[in-house]
């Protein structure tokens, strides 16, 4: 069995917020193929716990703690060196040490890199007969240029900063590796045209559902009290861009959707939600849940998800989950961008608009059929094996113009 680095910028596991959803789907995929070799930091006290479940499925592992204080520190040492300040974060002389006694000691042929951060431990390495491929998932220097426009002075010059020298950094690396592949079509046709002089080695690879797990045909505990009807927004609370989404859908749209339906309500259904975020449990009918055990019955049980991201790139996981429950979901266009022929899903940036499509759904205008088409979406276009597909190619010569497409999937909705 050939042997494979995979460098993570964060512990694939448990697969509870967006990008360890696809780190966790891609370090699957990939162990039953290779022998997986895993190096990852750990930024939750709570995901050591799972360490051991990794080691079962990998061959070495070598798992670093990261303080997100002291990486701040670390960080600021980017202003003095002219790097965007991501990569000094993400920097540890064990981590580049383990990188380096690894490729000595084991054939490592083929190496996945997750997230340009951690290209650092593997820039301008050459390794006879080996693929280097990078997921950059995001152009995470737009969504840095997204943040200092919506953010004062002098937030707004150090973000913008970053956009600059994260774009300039991100060029470097999709020119030093084999492949770089982001996670939408869009992604990569924005990149392509940031970074010319890599586009032909750039190319996509859509994120997955596990449509079994999330899906309508199962029963449910409810979480409401009989009879509510509930909006929903499911997601990691401590992210910047969902707290501003559900503050802004809180403050600017939801209270349009209780002078038509004074009964509705707004749930905000994800782990470590900020003091602003709490405070807007001081809304009328406005909940703040915390963390859950189980999303899925929040997600069962309510008239639709919400999705009104005002800042966000490549694909939101919290809309495709949504769509696999076959709920109707309320968007704004950030949030929907991304998602191919995204059935089920209804678009609005303005406030009014948003909250007439909310009271719509809620008066039940906007019929189950709506959902039933978010569903048969995914199971087509959004199933993490057949999507995967294009990484093998990728990590085995292939080429990015090449690379096949994922297969629909023949499922029954």
């Amino acid at each position: 069995m050939q042997e494979l680095l995979f460098l993570a910028h964060r512990i694939p596991y448990p697969p509870n917020k967006g990008d360890k959803i696809r780190s966790f789907h891609l370090l699957k995929h990939l162990a039953g193929k290779y022998r997986v070799h895993l190096a990852a930091f750990v930024d939750d006290k709570a995901d050591w716990r799972y360490v051991s479940q990794l080691r079962e499925v990998c061959g070495e592992t070598h798992f670093v703690a990261l303080h997100p204080g002291f990486a701040r520190l670390r960080s600021v040492g980017g202003f003095f060196s002219g790097e965007p300040l991501t990569v000094p974060y993400y920097r540890n002389a064990g981590m580049q040490a383990w990188v380096d006694q690894l490729l000595t000691a084991r054939p490592v042929r083929r190496v996945l890199v997750f997230s340009s951060a951690m290209a650092q431990y593997m820039m301008g390495r050459t390794l006879p007969g080996a693929r280097r491929v990078i997921d950059f998932v995001d152009v995470d220097s737009d969504k840095w240029r997204q943040y200092a426009q919506s953010k004062s002075w002098p937030m707004s010059t150090v973000y913008r900063r970053e956009a600059t020298r994260l774009l300039d950094y991100d060029r470097r690396v999709a020119s030093d590796f084999d492949a770089s592949v982001f996670v939408s079509f869009e992604e990569a046709e924005l990149f392509k045209k940031l970074a010319p002089d890599a586009a032909a080695r750039v190319s996509h690879i859509n994120n997955g559902v596990d449509s079994d797990y999330f899906s309508p045909e199962r029963d449910y505990d409810y979480p409401y009290a009989a009879g509510e009807k509930v909006l929903v927004f499911t997601g990691a609370m401590d992210y910047w861009a969902n707290a501003d989404a559900v503050r802004w859908f809180a403050r600017e749209v939801f209270p349009l959707v209780r002078e038509q339906i004074p009964e509705a309500l707004f749930y905000i259904v994800g782990g470590r939600p900020s003091d602003e975020v709490r405070q807007l449990a001081s809304l009328p009918g406005v909940h703040v849940t915390g963390a859950v055990p189980d999303v899925r019955p929040y997600l069962a049980h309510a008239a639709a998800a919400v999705a009104p991201l005002r800042i966000a790139r490549g694909v939101q996981n919290k809309v495709l989950e949504a769509m696999a429950m076959a709920k109707p979901v309320l968007a704004t266009k950030a949030a929907a961008e991304g998602i191919e022929d995204a059935a089920g899903v209804l678009v609005a940036d303005d406030p009014a608009d948003l909250a007439t499509l909310a009271t719509r759904v809620l008066r039940g205008d906007i019929n189950a059929e709506t959902g039933k088409a978010g569903r048969t979406c995914v199971l087509q276009r959004y199933n993490w094996s057949s999507n995967l597909a294009r990484l093998d190619y990728l990590l085995e010569g292939g080429g990015a113009h090449d690379a096949p497409h994922a297969l629909p999937s023949v499922v029954a909705a």
